[in-house]
């Protein structure tokens, strides 16, 4: 996270989840920046309970204003219903008075569950969260924006993460400079998404984090969208693990080159009835 960054947060479990609000509250406080947290499914009180597990002592920050910990009723709903515009303008006189006041930066994430209620203006999240993009963007100011993917559906999440420049992105299974495995989400579901090329010297890393990918519920996605290279003892890889699922269990192998589409085809890995490979989409 930088000034000018509003990323979007899709997170699969509670550790994930306090682990980057953690880092991000406590990296806030340490570099002088003020800091405001939105609570709505957690409470005031268990983040900053995180903070203190951390060894993060949050009460001369709260003293001082420069913490501010508060709930989603008190600033997203403060007038019983959401509106979108009234928040942008919000935060744009938070990051202003936050400047004024002598801090190096301003940066604040919200917890958006309570979107799923019955919520007058909740349907206009999506058109703020593409507005809200001018209040960060080239400022001393940043945020992040968190979504549960338990709650949220696949749609949902794929539509608000298009609303942000950039995502948080889970610390990488494996990077050695030619190989980044890392936890991510394609179109709203849970994915292993490849980053670079896969070769004799990083089958192993393929296959270690396909194991740990096999321990998510339901099917496994992996994401090739960034795949630069992969040899054929790669795609063996992803067929003998796709042909180990337990019935009813599918490996879905998406966004893949349509060269490596046949070239799986050529060698009759898809005869693998658990390996379901689709073909990246043409862009304009």
């Amino acid at each position: 996270m930088d000034h000018g960054d509003h990323l979007c947060l899709a997170f699969a479990d509670d550790d994930e989840q306090r682990r980057v609000v953690t880092a991000y509250v406590s990296a806030g406080i340490e570099r002088g920046e003020r800091v405001m947290y939105f609570a709505d499914q957690c409470t005031p009180a268990d983040v900053l309970g995180w903070l203190s597990e951390a060894g993060v002592d949050p009460g001369p920050a709260l003293k001082t204003g420069q913490l501010v910990v508060t709930t989603a009723d008190e600033t997203y709903l403060a007038a019983g219903s959401f509106d979108a515009d009234d928040m942008v303008t919000v935060l744009r006189r938070e990051v202003r008075q936050s400047l004024a006041g002598g801090y190096t930066g301003f940066r604040v994430s919200g917890e958006m569950g309570w979107a799923l209620r019955a919520v007058p203006g909740a349907d206009r999240l999506g058109e703020y969260e593409t507005k809200v993009n001018s209040v960060f963007a080239g400022q001393k100011a940043s945020a992040i924006c968190q979504y549960d993917a338990r709650r949220f559906t696949s749609t949902q999440l794929d539509g608000f993460d298009r609303c942000h420049p950039g995502a948080v992105e889970a610390q990488p299974l494996h990077d050695d400079g030619t190989l980044r495995l890392l936890p991510s989400f394609h179109e709203g579901h849970r994915a292993l998404r490849v980053v670079g090329s896969v070769d004799h010297r990083t089958t192993h890393a393929l296959a270690a984090a396909l194991d740990a990918a096999l321990t998510w519920p339901g099917d496994i996605r992996v994401d090739m969208t960034d795949l630069e290279f992969i040899d054929l003892a790669g795609i063996r890889v992803l067929s003998r693990r796709a042909a180990g699922l337990e019935p009813g269990r599918r490996l879905h192998v998406v966004e893949l080159a349509p060269l490596l589409c046949q070239v799986i085809t050529m060698v009759g890995f898809d005869e693998t009835p658990a390996l379901v490979v689709t073909p990246r989409r043409a862009t304009a």
